[in-house]
């Protein structure tokens, strides 16, 4: 299979490795100082970039007629508009804060938590995430999607880096040193706590799940998620 890189950081190192033991071809290596040449010839792509960049990196994939995987946060407020040109484009396309593999079983045990601890009204929940100082965004979009699986299904309505108020999730993201990324959920009561946590121990599962996940995306057209190519839904 002929991968496009999009965004060459530590994360696309390690995708561009993985592909590779994987008998994969690299035909673009998409940083700041490059062209999209050789975009069309690919037959996915991978978006690992930066905020800035993703909507750029997504919507030249789609006028290219080439699936894209993306992996980069930050960008969401466009996330509407790139789906829109993916359904117009008859694109494929497939984006997730986070395609690790355990990472997305933890998805699911968090919604099915939520679920039962909706019920218990002397618990309040609360997250924390931890990641590298070089993380640009805050939450991050794994803690967010945490807090997405939360609200939908229990009595929150909306998560908040401040002091929760009401319904409110409040998330703690902290950075320190080169963490790849923890992620802790609690459920708290006066009697004692709940707590469900993921933590990364270095990139591979990201990079893992990504280059799994173009896999499953090459040929295909539509919109995808995580629950589609490891048949969780």
């Amino acid at each position: 299979m002929k991968i496009a890189l999009l965004g060459y950081g530590k994360m696309g190192k390690v995708i561009e490795r993985i592909a590779l033991e994987r008998c994969h071809e690299i035909v673009l290596k998409k940083d700041e100082f490059n062209t999209y040449e050789g975009l069309s010839t690919a037959d996915v792509a991978i978006d690992f970039s930066v905020p800035t960049a993703a909507v750029d990196n997504i919507s030249n994939c789609f006028h290219a007629n080439v699936p894209v995987v993306s992996g980069t946060t930050g960008w969401l407020e466009h996330y509407d508009e790139m789906i829109a040109l993916c359904n117009e484009k008859k694109g494929g396309f497939i984006s997730s804060s986070n395609f690790s593999l355990g990472v997305n079983i933890f998805f699911e045990l968090n919604e099915y938590l939520a679920k039962i601890m909706a019920q218990f009204d002397s618990y309040k929940v609360s997250m924390e995430e931890i990641h590298h100082i070089h993380k640009l965004d805050a939450p991050s979009g794994t803690a967010i999607s945490l807090a997405k699986g939360v609200i939908e299904n229990s009595n929150y309505s909306e998560w908040t880096l401040d002091e929760a108020k009401n319904n409110e999730i409040h998330i703690e993201a902290k950075r320190i040193g080169e963490v790849p990324g923890t992620h802790t959920v609690n459920y708290d009561s006066a009697i004692d706590s709940i707590e469900i946590k993921h933590t990364a121990h270095n990139r591979e599962g990201f990079a893992l799940g990504a280059v799994i996940a173009a896999e499953w995306l090459a040929g295909k057209t539509g919109i995808y998620t995580m629950k589609d190519v490891l048949n969780l839904k």
